[in-house]
């Protein structure tokens, strides 16, 4: 490049006499701007080639990287598959044992209710013979009651009569003597 403004300055000042010498130094300066245009078309297709390769190699590691990532997730699935049919065995089970639970529950349930219902009429009916048992036993208290006034009346009354009885009886023995 210095060499071409160098060349372009002495073809300005020399303008008079060397008209070849300036053909000579245009075609110079056009064969190194030519020269240096295919030096840098070369440098960027060696650049371009050198990326070309990396890009080559990287996507290589990479088509070998998913093989081996395929690979390992083939052998994850054959390790997972066993598991996988245990564990549909086993959701399996756990799915008929709630279907079997929920006539159960529900039975169990409908037993409950009948059970508080039941509980509920016999506390009811023990209430009432509590009361009735009360009601007995007040009956039975104020009949005895009744029953020892009537002995006692009549004890009286006897009495009053044994009493009356001696009474004619000694004065019969007293008119018989």
């Amino acid at each position: 490049m210095q060499k071409m403004k160098s060349l372009g300055s002495n073809s300005i000042s020399n303008s008079s006499g060397r008209l070849s010498t300036e053909e000579n130094d245009d075609e110079e300066i056009s064969r190194l701007a030519i020269s240096a245009y295919q030096a840098k078309e070369e440098e960027i297709e060696r650049k371009k080639m050198e990326v070309k390769e990396k890009v080559e190699l990287q996507l290589g590691r990479a088509g070998e990287e998913t093989r081996r990532l395929a690979q390992i997730w083939e052998e994850l699935e054959v390790m997972g598959d066993p598991m996988r049919k245990e564990l549909a065995n086993v959701r399996k089970k756990i799915d008929m044992a709630n279907r079997e639970l929920k006539p159960l529950g529900l039975s169990c349930q409908k037993k409950e209710k009948e059970y508080k219902e039941a509980l509920e009429s016999f506390n009811e009916k023990n209430k009432e013979k509590a009361q009735l048992v009360t009601t007995l036993v007040e009956l039975l208290t104020e009949s005895e009651k009744l029953r020892m006034q009537k002995l006692e009346k009549i004890y009286k009354t006897k009495n009053d009569l044994m009493t009356c009885m001696y009474m004619h009886f000694e004065t019969l023995t007293k008119f018989i003597q």
